[in-house]
């Protein structure tokens, strides 16, 4: 009994996500970035003209007010989302998470106070440009959950073929979110709401859960710019029920993009 306790203890975020991903199936990658190494996973089967970009939350960055030494997700939403994807998808990892360390060392302020700072923005930036020559793709979707939410608003300006924005129960104002919370600010963060308006050709469609305690609804319709569509699903919240209706939220996503309309609910 002493033996499996020790053995358990001794599984990190890092080593129960590498067991998920070995259940799914999916191809991995490290791509580098600029100046980070970034995690990448493959649905499997060929690349297509267009390519679906699954960014996750932010996982654990600190646990009682101290960050922790491995922030990855303990229960990664995005890549179940991913999973029942037919489309050709990847899963692009942040810095630091995952396991995968790179050139420059990790400090804690990259997953805690700096998450969406323009070194993690710009680095998941020069990572999607070089995926994105190496499969040949024409055409980019972003989805995001909940933090990677916020960042699939600030990449989507950064990478020429982007097309679609969707994001999931993502804090889109993180220092109203903060203050929301009465938590601190996310000092050396760039703040979706405070960005010039993505582009009118950018389809975004920003989903919310009626629900949701962790992101509400008010704090999705602030961060919104442009062109921006929201699409509330009223018995929702942070987690429940994403994952299980998902081929019908690709469904909607999947009417709107391919035939320009920005609000799936018309």
């Amino acid at each position: 009994m002493p033996v499996l306790l020790v053995s358990a203890a001794c599984v990190t975020p890092s080593s129960n996500f590498a067991q998920r991903v070995a259940a799914l199936g999916l191809v991995e990658w490290r791509v580098y970035g600029e100046p980070f190494d970034h995690l990448v996973l493959k649905s499997p089967g060929p690349a297509g003209r267009r390519l679906h970009v699954y960014l996750e939350g932010d996982g654990t960055p600190w646990l009682a007010g101290v960050p922790t030494r491995d922030p990855t997700p303990r229960t990664p939403l995005a890549l179940a989302l991913m999973a029942q994807d037919p489309a050709a998808s990847v899963y692009l990892g942040r810095p630091c998470y995952h396991g995968v360390g790179g050139p420059l060392p990790c400090v804690d302020s990259l997953w805690a106070s700096e998450r969406f700072s323009e070194a993690i923005v710009a680095s998941m930036a020069a990572a999607a440009r070089r995926i994105v020559a190496a499969e040949g793709v024409g055409e980019l979707v972003w989805f995001g959950y909940s933090g990677g939410g916020s960042l699939a608003v600030l990449l989507a300006a950064r990478v020429p073929e982007s097309v679609a924005v969707v994001t999931v129960a993502a804090n889109l104002d993180i220092d109203a979110w903060a203050d929301l919370h009465r938590d601190r600010r996310l000092v050396g963060s760039l703040n979706p709401a405070r960005q010039p308006p993505l582009p009118d050709r950018l389809v975004q469609i920003h989903y919310a859960g009626g629900r949701d305690r962790l992101v509400p609804t008010d704090i999705v319709r602030g961060g919104l710019n442009g062109t921006a569509r929201l699409v509330v699903e009223p018995e929702f919240d942070h987690v429940c029920c994403w994952v299980e209706n998902w081929p019908r939220i690709l469904g909607e996503v999947e009417a709107a993009t391919r035939e320009g309309r920005r609000d799936p609910s018309r």
